[in-house]
């Protein structure tokens, strides 16, 4: 009798154990890399989107997650841990003056501006979260264009 309590016990301990092993399985990491910066002014903001109809998003208002990169030799990449499987999006900003919005001139951006999924954008071509999202569900690293106009 009592070798069957232990057993059962064990098999209780086993089964707590697997359950937060398999936890830990369903989040990945996301790291996005950006190149072919103008300059090394400011940083790069990153932003994740999991929601369709989130993007375009110019005050920031409708994001996942948010998180800010110093650029070297041109370059800047940033990673999102802990993510849970799911359909996103990335926008990148090259935010010169650090002032965390997309500064325009008359009405394009004066800063360098992408979306993943995106080589160009235009009247044609304007950004949205079906265009732009990925499905992630595996740890992934993924490159986004700047565009500067």
């Amino acid at each position: 009798m009592k070798q069957l309590q232990t057993i059962s016990l064990m098999l209780i301990v086993i089964t707590i154990l697997l359950s937060f092993t398999a936890k830990e399985q369903n989040t990945f990491t996301l790291t996005v890399e950006v190149e072919n910066l103008r300059n090394s002014k400011g940083e790069v903001q990153f932003t994740l989107y999991n929601t369709d109809g989130s993007i375009p998003d110019e005050h920031y208002k409708s994001y996942f997650k948010m998180d800010k990169s110093r650029i070297e030799n041109g370059k800047a990449e940033i990673t999102f841990s802990n993510l849970p499987k799911g359909i996103y999006a990335v926008n990148i900003l090259h935010d010169e003056n650090k002032n965390g919005k997309i500064d325009k001139g008359f009405i394009l951006p004066k800063e360098g501006i992408g979306f993943s999924n995106y080589s160009s954008i235009g009247l044609t071509n304007r950004p949205n979260f079906k265009k732009a999202s990925f499905e992630l569900n595996q740890n992934k690293t993924i490159k986004v264009k700047v565009i500067y106009m």
